[in-house]
Formats: C-alpha cells, structure tokens, sequence
C-alpha cells in the first residue's frame, strides 16, 4: 500500500495534517456498526464524583465525554476560525465595548427526552455554574458574567462586568452546557455517570465497579443543532494503558484509537507501509509544565524556581522523550497561538549551571537544593516517567539540586495537587480554546485550575483585563507578552514543551481529519464508515 498526504486548512497556524499508513479493510468490533473509539483516559468515581457535570468538570478527558451530549450556544468550527451558532441561531456582541452578547435560539430545540430547550435554560445552566462554583477552577470561564436577561422564550442577553473578546469562545466549552433543570439541581452537583442534554448524542455508560469502562453514544433524534452527525452510534472504550489500546486496534476489537498513545506507537505507524491502520497527525496546542506551590519551604525563594528554569535543557528533554512528536515551550502560551514569546529564553537563553549557581549563591540558598518532583503515571501517557527521569537527571547533575521524583495515579494526584500536598508538580493542558487567554487565565487570574497560591495583581486587575477588551486579538499582543515575560521572571510555572496530536484508524473509518477540533476534543459526529484505501 502507498503512504497517503493529506492537507487541511491549517488550525490557528500550526502544524498541517498527514496521513500515513493506509492499508485494507477490516473493520471495528461492536455493537452492530457501532464505530468504537479507544482512549487510556479512566473515569473514576473515586476521584471525582460528578465527573460529568458542567459546573464541575474540567479536564480534557471529561469533556471529550460531554462534547457529544451537552450542547451549547456556540461550537468551534471544523477548522480555523471564531466560533459559530450552535444551538443558537445568531450570536454577537451589541455594543462597542464587548460587555452586552445576545444569542437567539434555534426554533423547536429540545433535550433528548422531548422537553424544550427554552432561554430560561441557558440562563439557568450558567447561573447554575457559577452558583456552585466548584472547587475545580471551571466557573471561572464564565467569571466575566455579571447578570442574565431573558426575552421570550428564544432570546438570552448576557451582560458582561467587563470586556470580554474571548466570550464567544466560552460559550463553546462544556462548562456552558445547556441542561435540563429537571435533572440538574441548582446548588448541588450531578453525582455518577449520569450526562443528559440537546446535543447530537444520548450517552449510556457502562460501569464496573466506581469506573466507566465505555461510553456508549447513540444519535440523538430530537437534536436540531448545527452539526452534521454522519454515524449512528460511537462506542468510547477506556483501557489501562496505551499497549492494550494498541493491540485492541490491531486486533480489530476498535477502529479508532485516541489519546493517549506513546511516542513508540507513533514512531511505528508513522514507518510503516503497509497494514491496515492509518496515523493521523492534527494540528496540536497540548503542552506540559512544571509548576510550583509558591508558598512551599523549598520553592519559596524564587531564587530556586528561576535556578531550576535556568537548568532545565528542553531541546534534550524532548529529543530524548518525544523525537519529532513534541518542540520545545519557552512560554505557557504555544507557537501558532497570537500573542506568543518566547519569554523564558528571552530571560534564560541556554542552559547554564553558572548562571544558575550565581542566582542560588546571589540568595544565600544552600546547595544541593532538596526537593520532590511530583509527577501523575497514568495521566498524560506512558512516556511521563522517562520525562520527569530526564528532568531529575538535568538538575541532579548541575549539582545544585538533589531531586527525588515520585509518581502517582491520577485520581489520587489531581486532589493531592489541588491541596497543595506537592511543592513542585508536572501537569499538562488542553485548552479550553484557541486563544492565549486559555493558556494565561486558567493559572494565573483569580480562582485559578490548580489552586495555587501564586497572584500577581498587575497580571490580574490590569493586564488580563485589557487584553479580553481587544477584539482583535492583534490589538492584545503587547499585554500578553507583559504576562508571559512576569510568569518568566516569577516562575510560578516553567513551560517545557509543545505537542502534537494524533489518531490511528482502521482505514475504512472516515473524518478522521476532523476528529480533533483546535482545541484537541473529540467530535466523533465526523466520523463515519468508507471504502477502504
């Protein structure tokens, strides 16, 4: 068989998708012509009891979940661009100030058990968010909401307590899911697996003991969005690893394999010249990143947070871990993202142990610096430890630093970070959209993801404000790059690399090329069955 190119519009600039690996013909296993779709992301009631409300959930994995049944007013577009009515009929802003957006729904939307969508609800499933305001950081999307005007049954006006160009862009995340009040209390989350809404698909899970082991998504006939639904029905299965993901797919038993395989996996398909797999590489806005408990003991002293951004060899890291399926991140928001700098090598240049000796020596801070690295082992794929091995090996043999580094499962991580039990933790992002404000304001504003201590109030009361006023978002570079540069002075957070994404499919799958939108979610309405190639 003959490696195949494929070229799509480019998502937000960064990277151009390619096919490769086609071969023959056989296809998933199921439920009939169901098209199942693996993944290595675990949903655990243990770590999370409502893993699938709006007001709570906020992690990639949850919302690739709930894309599928939560509708909301706006949704990405398949490729680059602003976002578009979705259960609306027509968004926009109606002032020259960005502080007053108003949507009119569509005519005749209905949940999936028949009862209207009505303005009401959207008003309700937003105030309901904020109400509740979860201790996951996810109300702070909608922190730029002050009040919420219905008119009629169809028209919702939001007005906004201050500027907010990115609004549109929220109102396409699942935290503004439109739900049912009927099954969504007001003031208390929606406990289990339990997802309900108007969007393209029912979902059914499927659960052994507190996990889900496969969502089963069935078309939605009262759904009267914007989307075209090419399947009737998509099975989501989670597996342990990304081995058993892979023999899954070899064996037929899926046709899809997502997130998260490992770089070995990739490197293999991407070789290959025959089989009946195909890889596909989208365009790709993941990153990872250390980031510290500010107020620990041992990380207190910027002196050693800018000593150890000072140290950390990123090209090596990533040629060591990754190859060509990652680059090096100089600053928490991504190339191809507007308002990029590299602001950390701007401040660091290369890795020196001079320079780092000189800031540790300049702060009194005795050496070697002893300190645990935290890092998640089931999370963010296989390839995780080699990285934090690495990172451990590049401090260590500065001599400046005695790092010890420690792994753990997911659901006991993610509480342990959030308490503040680790002083310096490895994390990666998806962002919520594509836009530097959802790489600036999750860590950084008030009510931030990761509970950190650190806040900076220029970042916070002036500069996130000014650059959600700016439309363009051309207009908004300068105050961008002032956030990035203080983030490199003050190192509450070292950016460390920038990934790709990709897909393996059985070759009779179609839409593959759009199964990741830009910001990395699932939108398996695309998918569909084909002639094999």
């Amino acid at each position: 068989m003959n490696r195949k190119t494929l070229v799509l519009p480019a998502v937000v600039g960064l990277l151009a998708p390619v096919l490769a690996a086609c071969g023959g013909s056989d296809s998933g296993s199921g439920d009939g012509d169901a098209i199942v779709v693996g993944t290595t992301d675990r949903f655990s009631l243990d770590a999370t009891p409502a893993p699938f409300d709006p007001a709570y959930a906020y992690d990639v994995g949850a919302w690739n979940i709930m894309r599928q049944t939560s509708q909301t007013l706006m949704v990405l577009p398949r490729g680059d661009g602003e976002p578009v009515p979705e259960a609306a009929k027509q968004c926009g802003f109606t002032d020259t100030g960005n502080e007053r957006y108003a949507c009119t729904l569509r005519d005749g939307l209905e949940f999936a058990n028949g009862d209207p969508v009505t303005a009401e609800d959207v008003k309700y499933s937003i105030e309901r968010v904020r109400k509740i305001e979860a201790d996951t950081g996810v109300a702070a999307l909608l922190s730029t909401v002050d009040t919420i005007e219905t008119k009629g049954d169809r028209e919702v006006i939001f007005h906004l307590n201050t500027a907010d160009a990115t609004f549109p862009f929220k109102l396409s995340t699942p935290v503004a899911g439109i739900v049912n009040p009927a099954d969504y209390e007001k003031d208390k989350v929606r406990d289990g697996f339990e997802l309900t809404g108007s969007g393209p698909y029912t979902m059914k899970a499927e659960v052994k003991g507190d996990e889900m082991t496969k969502a089963v998504f069935t078309k939605n006939p009262n759904y009267k969005g914007s989307l075209k639904v090419n399947n009737e029905k998509v099975e989501l299965v989670s597996f342990a690893d990304a081995d058993g993901m892979g023999d899954a797919i070899d064996k037929g038993d899926i046709d899809v394999m997502t997130r998260a395989m490992t770089p070995e996996q990739v490197q293999n398909l991407s070789k290959a010249t025959d089989g009946d797999v195909d890889l596909v590489e989208v365009a790709g806005l993941e990153i990872r990143y250390l980031a510290f408990n500010t107020d620990a003991s041992t990380v207190k002293d910027k002196a050693v947070r800018t000593a150890m951004a000072q140290l950390i060899n990123r090209s090596e890291l990533v040629s060591a871990v990754y190859g060509s399926q990652a680059e090096p991140l100089y600053s928490m928001v991504p190339a191809g993202i507007t308002g990029h700098s590299n602001s950390f090598f701007n401040k660091y240049g290369d890795p020196s142990v001079d320079k780092a000796k000189a800031m540790l020596e300049d702060a009194d801070i005795t050496t070697p610096v002893k300190l645990t690295m935290h890092y998640t082992t089931d999370h963010y794929g296989a390839a995780t430890k080699s990285e934090f091995e690495h990172l451990q090996k590049q401090l260590n043999d500065s001599g400046l630093f005695d790092v010890d580094i420690k792994g753990t499962p997911w659901d006991k991580f993610h509480q342990a970070e959030r308490d503040r039990k680790y002083d310096v933790f490895g994390m990666g992002w998806f962002p919520d959209f594509p836009d530097a404000d959802s790489f600036i304001a999750p860590f950084l504003d008030k009510g931030n993801t990761l509970n950190m201590p650190y806040a900076n109030p220029e970042i916070i009361n002036d500069l996130i404000p000014a650059s959600r006023g700016e439309a363009d978002r051309l207009s908004a570079v300068d105050d961008l790059t002032e956030i990035q540069d203080i983030t490199a002075k003050d190192v509450p957070l070292i950016p460390l690399w920038q990934g790709k994404q990709y897909v393996a499919t059985r070759d009779d799958v179609t839409g593959t090329a759009y199964l990741l939108n830009s910001s990395s979610s699932l939108q398996l309405w695309e998918l569909g069955r084909g002639v094999s190639g």
